[in-house]
């Protein structure tokens, strides 16, 4: 029989996107930085003052003193700053840094713009991230794969993301290593790792779920390689792109009767809050007895994004819900996911 497990602690949740980046920051790989464009009022992380090759005070924050740093030959993919403030113009870049000491680095960034109740402008935010040493890259990914591999041994819970179509199906070491199959014969049939009675229901099933597109719930009986099966919970949710098409599916499993052992971040938290509606927004606002402008306020959105919004009112909504479900989530509003696959609300 094997031992219970032992209680978590903070380092077996290691497998989560904040984590991740923090751990590039510590390394001088990823930084970031905000601007408030109210006060014109700028912060800088320190591992973005690492990867300009400066210390925290060498130099003043800000939009041009970032600029000044980038090649010339590379300044052009730049909006300029009064772009920015007036018409929210964030553009996505590749591109170099000159450092103090002369070498040159080459970076990568993402923008993000959020907007004032009326729809202009208000905030920047941007991520950058070190690609010039792949290699150092590579061993940061390669520890994170070690503090993923020890939450597994722990806690039996574990993430994966993958295409996930009908036909196309590739597993997660940990489950692997759960069971014991090859690729190939994960490739060749992904039910092979399950107790016999249960694979061809749960082929129809999962199947037919991955078709709807939808978040769901899957309670699997999975064969152990060491003998034995064991009950896992399989939280499974789209992700999808920008023009509303599902890209790829991430999963959270654990074993059933005790918390996961790891938290809902990164692209499992933003595709369960894409599979929020309208319905899902207007029950929560009122729950905290909101108004529309109440959200828009708490959000930073518009009073027609908000209406939008409950509307379903397409792609151009959608991309402000993770704002509203934010402002929500501060205010106590909870949003869970059923084993029905029905998403509730409700407050903590």
């Amino acid at each position: 029989m094997n031992a219970p497990p032992e209680p978590l602690t903070r380092d077996d949740v290691a497998f989560s996107s904040g984590q991740f980046l923090r751990l590039l920051e510590s390394i001088g790989l990823t930084g970031t930085w905000s601007w408030r464009f109210a006060g014109d009022e700028h912060r800088w992380t320190a591992g973005l003052f690492r990867i300009l090759g400066l210390e925290p005070g060498d130099l003043r924050p800000g939009y041009e003193s970032f600029v000044s740093l980038i090649h010339p030959a590379d300044r052009m993919a730049f909006s300029s700053a009064a772009q920015i403030r007036q018409q929210g113009l964030v553009r996505d870049a590749t591109f170099r840094v000159i450092r103090p000491n002369g070498s040159l680095r080459t970076l990568t960034s993402r923008g993000e713009i959020y907007l004032a109740p009326d729809g202009r402008p208000r905030s920047a935010a941007w991520s950058v991230l070190d690609v010039t040493d792949r290699d150092l890259l590579a061993r940061a990914q390669a520890r994170q794969a070690r503090l993923r591999r020890a939450t597994f041994e722990r806690t039996r819970s574990w993430m994966h993301a993958s295409r996930y179509t009908p036909s196309h199906r590739v597993a997660s070491a940990e489950l692997l290593q759960l069971t014991g199959l090859t690729q190939a014969e994960f490739r060749d049939d992904w039910a092979r790792g399950l107790v016999r009675q249960d694979r061809a229901h749960m082929r129809v099933f999962v199947r037919s779920r991955i078709e709807a597109g939808a978040p769901f719930i899957a309670d699997t009986r999975f064969l152990l390689a060491e003998g034995g099966h064991g009950l896992f919970r399989g939280v499974f949710v789209p992700v999808r792109g920008t023009c509303g098409r599902v890209e790829s599916w991430t999963t959270l499993s654990f074993p059933r009767g005790r918390p996961p052992g790891l938290a809902v971040t990164g692209a499992l938290r933003r595709g369960l809050e894409e599979s929020l509606s309208g319905r899902h927004l207007h029950a929560a606002r009122a729950l905290l007895d909101w108004s529309m402008t109440d959200l828009a306020r708490a959000s930073g959105l518009s009073v027609s994004t908000i209406r939008r919004l409950e509307a379903d009112g397409g792609a151009a909504a959608a991309r402000s819900r993770h704002a509203a479900v934010a402002a929500l989530r501060a205010n106590g509003v909870v949003f869970g996911l059923l084993p029905t696959g029905t998403i509730a609300v409700g407050r903590a």
